[in-house]
Formats: C-alpha cells, structure tokens, sequence
C-alpha cells in the first residue's frame, strides 16, 4: 500500500468524523496544551484552548474532542453559579471543588450543558468527552441508578448531535451495550490495567473507536498492554494522572 494510501486510511472519511479505529491521539486536560505531532484525535479542556488552536488541529487533519464534566459540578468552572443547590450533592472523592449532580434533572442540567456543548462547538471541536457518567455509582447524594445514566446520557448525545458534534462514552463498560447505539466513540480510563477492554469491544467491531488511557502511577507492562490494545483494536497511550502534555502511545 502507498504511503499516501495509509494516510488516508488514517483520517475520518468525512470532516469532523471519529477517525477509524488503531489510530494515534492523545489527551491533555492541562492550562497549557502541547499537541504531538502525528496524531489523529485530540482531546482537550474548552477553557484550556484558543479557537486558533483548534482550528491549527483541525487544519492539520486532527479529530477535536471537547472535555466536559456531565456529572460533577466543578466550583472553578466559569458557570458554576448557575447550577441550583438542589442539584448539587456530595462531594467526589479527594476533589473538595468537584461535586455530583443530579442526572435525573434533566429540566436543570440540559438547558446548562447545551450551553457548554455551544462553547465547544464555538471554540471548532468536533465531539464531546462527556466524563464522570458513573456518577450512578459513587456516593452522590442522590438515590440514582444505571438507568438515570441511560437516560441522561442519551439526552446529552441527541443534544450533541443535533448540534452537529458527535458524543462519546466515557468508562462505565457495563452500560456499552445500552449506549453504543447513540456514541460515536469511548474514552477509557485502564482498561488494561483493571482487565476490561474486552468489555468495549463492541466498539470497534461496529468501526467506533476506542480512545483508552493507561497511568504511569500504576503498576503496567507496556509491551503487554499495547499487545493487547493491537489485538482489540484500541488505541492506547500511557499518560500520568493529571493529563499534562507528553505521553507514550503504542503507535510509537
């Protein structure tokens, strides 16, 4: 095959598409972003980002996806005040600004993430990361269940969508089979560390890809791991916790 051919084979068939499965991309939630060359996903903090460096990724044939908490409220965030007590609970974990929400509201919480989907669509991404949609299993406050996510998450995709921006799944395996149909993709946090790839498969046996992150504060043999990544069909990379700019990536 020509190299022009592997290219091409490496980029969405159609502009602002997830790009096929197996490909190279990275992940940096960082106040600075430093974007290796030679990848074909992106995925990035809307506040962290210009318009001109979307536009500079989009240009050099990168898919731009736009992190966005759909199940936690984070006190630094720029519209925090404007998400009612009512909807917001306990405290997650070691993060003291970081709180869950109430997905069952979705009469408060959609007219508010539309508004954070329009700042990604603005800003020229192309999808969302939708993160914390496991919130259904954590001590949230709130008497929520697997099928408050569904729902929620659904919602949130037809949002997107109809905002011309694809929406991905973010972690929570057991509920691939009930949401793969509305997502355009995953991002996955270890899932060869904790031993559940096999559980996403789904995705890139319906062409959907896998964007899967390893962390460098755990225990991984690498070799292994991208091993397992080439036989399922995931693209892998292995960052440290906080998601700053440099990465390993099984492509390398």
């Amino acid at each position: 095959m020509k190299v022009g051919s592997v290219l091409l084979a490496l980029l969405p068939a159609v502009a602002g598409a997830a790009p096929v499965r197996g490909v190279d991309w990275d992940w940096q939630l960082s106040e600075k972003i430093d974007p290796p060359a030679g990848i074909t996903a992106f995925d990035a903090d809307k506040d962290s980002v210009t318009r001109g460096q979307v536009a500079a990724l989009t240009g050099a044939g990168v898919y731009t996806i736009c992190y966005v908490s759909v199940g936690t409220l984070e006190r630094y965030r720029a519209d925090a005040a404007h998400f009612p007590k009512a909807v917001v609970g306990k405290t997650y974990g070691d993060w003291p600004d970081e709180k869950f929400l109430d997905i069952r509201r979705l009469d408060v919480l959609l007219p508010l993430m539309r508004a954070r989907f329009e700042r990604c669509k603005a800003l020229g991404f192309d999808a969302i990361e939708p993160d914390n949609m496991d919130v259904y299993d954590n001590d949230s406050g709130f008497d929520l269940t697997a099928d408050d996510t569904v729902r929620y998450i659904t919602a949130l995709a037809d949002l997107a969508h109809g905002m011309g921006l694809e929406f991905g799944q973010k972690n929570v395996p057991e509920l691939t089979d009930r949401l793969i149909g509305k997502m355009d993709f995953i991002v996955t946090e270890s899932c060869f560390q904790d031993s559940w790839c096999q559980d996403v498969v789904a995705y890139p046996q319906a062409g959907k890809p896998v964007f899967d992150a390893e962390y460098t504060d755990r225990p991984i043999n690498w070799q292994r791991a991208c091993k397992t990544a080439a036989w399922l069909n995931i693209s892998m990379i292995l960052k440290d916790r906080d998601l700053t700019p440099g990465r390993k990536s099984c492509n390398e």
